[in-house]
């Protein structure tokens, strides 16, 4: 895959930050068993994904934000497109939407709080494979 230049575009990708070309997550979001798997490091520059121990506790507040998020839009949605219908309704459909976004919530927290606090920026050079470790 080509690196793009843009950083907004390469987080949408669920790329790395810094060569926007190695994928952030293992497998896909489909996978629910392992949608939040993620490598150790990029595979293509070599770029650690998680800065320090526990970093990713601060995703839980973006999340939190994508959850509140998902509440509003699907309850305004249910009110307008269904027409006011019974509270049973509006607590299947929000628990039924915000169970099917979890995957890319998650993901997109991660990346966010990584793009956003993980003191790692685009660098166009750093795009190659790491040497694999000699054996001893």
């Amino acid at each position: 895959m080509a690196p793009t230049a843009s950083d907004a575009a390469a987080l949408l990708a669920l790329r790395c930050p810094r060569c926007h070309e190695g994928p952030l997550f293992s497998h896909p979001a489909y996978r629910l068993t392992k949608f939040a798997d993620m490598p150790a490091a990029c595979p293509v520059c070599g770029q650690a994904y998680e800065p320090e121990p526990g970093f990713y506790f601060g995703a839980m507040f973006v999340s939190y934000a994508f959850s509140v998020a998902i509440f509003a839009i699907t309850t305004v949605a249910l009110y307008f497109l269904a027409g006011d219908p019974a509270l049973w309704v509006y607590i299947v459909g929000v628990g039924a939407a915000a169970t099917a976004c979890t995957p890319l919530a998650l993901r997109y927290s991660r990346a966010l709080m990584l793009y956003w606090f993980g003191g790692v920026h685009y660098q166009p050079g750093r795009a190659h494979r790491p040497e694999p470790a000699a054996r001893a």
